[in-house]
């Protein structure tokens, strides 16, 4: 069984889900998860999760994301991107690059959204798409999202190429559909690319035909993102043998229980070896308590 994450390309027409039952067939087993949901018109990077890697899908997934989108502006439709249908048409003449530029721009930052009725959003229990497929619509609470860089990369108006790095929870349709009502003409989404999520960028992911090719070859660990590599920044530390078990039970641990390289700051982050150099857990050095506790706990079998 493989434990790590593989960055994948999620192509048109593929939901997350979908490529998440396609990896099972292509690597024979079960446990594997996605970081993020991508509309199935939206493609670009989704880590899947594998094996005990699973059990940072919900870390993955609170991670900043970037994306490339196309604004079509002068069209609304009812699921704020091109492949819904259309509510209204109108002309962007009127509208000069800089107008538009400024608009985008003005977004930067932190700002109320009200998620779409397309979504996966769950109101009294029910998803908003399944609602919206039967024609209604409910009351949405706004949810306070950020914006931490904002581009214009291309215009050619009425349609503008933008680039924008957001926090979790972020629709950048609804950011579409919301440039396009302050210009006072609406507009939707034409195109989505995710190019970033953390640390995994456009660049370094592969295509489900590539995956199936290298799992085939027997070479899917090329592929593969060991779990402790998503935490290479904390330092390493290995525990000694006389408290291995302590270790996999999740116990907290003295200081003279591990090999430290130098004092540690109040919460800082270890990854957690054994002698063996396999990776056991993630620990934290509590100060005050002169000791480390669990954080997460990922090789627990002796």
């Amino acid at each position: 069984m493989i434990h790590g994450i593989i960055n994948v390309y999620k192509e048109k027409g593929f939901t997350s889900h979908d490529v998440v039952a396609k990896l099972r067939k292509i690597a024979g087993q079960k446990k594997i998860g996605h970081t993020g949901t991508l509309d199935p018109e939206a493609e670009g990077v989704l880590p899947v999760c594998f094996g005990k890697a699973t059990k940072l899908c919900g870390l993955l997934t609170e991670e900043d994301k970037t994306y490339e989108a196309v604004l079509l502006l002068g069209r609304t439709t009812d699921t704020q991107d091109a492949a819904g249908r259309v509510l209204s048409q109108k002309s962007a003449d009127f509208l000069t690059e800089e107008e538009v530029t400024h608009a985008v721009l003005s977004f930067a930052g932190e700002y109320w959204q009200i998620p779409p009725m397309y979504s996966a959003l769950k109101v009294n229990g029910k998803r908003l798409y399944e609602l919206a497929r039967k024609g209604q619509e409910v009351e949405r609470k706004a949810r306070r999202v950020s914006l931490y860089d904002v581009r214009v990369l291309h215009m050619s108006l009425p349609r503008v190429r933008m680039s924008v790095t957001c926090s979790r929870g972020t629709y950048i349709r609804t950011l579409c559909h919301d440039v396009g009502e302050s210009l006072g003409c609406g507009g939707c989404m034409e195109e989505l690319v995710r190019t970033r999520a953390g640390r995994f960028s456009i660049e370094s992911a592969h295509r489900l035909e590539e995956i199936e090719r290298f799992f085939a070859e027997e070479k899917a660990e090329e592929l593969v993102m060991p779990v402790d590599a998503l935490f290479c920044e904390a330092p390493k530390v290995r525990v000694k043998e006389e408290w291995e078990m302590q270790a996999r039970n999740g116990n907290a641990l003295p200081e003279n229980a591990v090999d430290v390289p130098k004092s540690l700051p109040d919460d800082a982050r270890v990854r957690l070896y054994d002698g063996a150099e396999r990776f056991i857990a993630l620990y934290r050095w509590r100060e005050g308590a002169q000791e480390y506790s669990l954080e997460k706990m990922f090789f627990p079998e002796v």
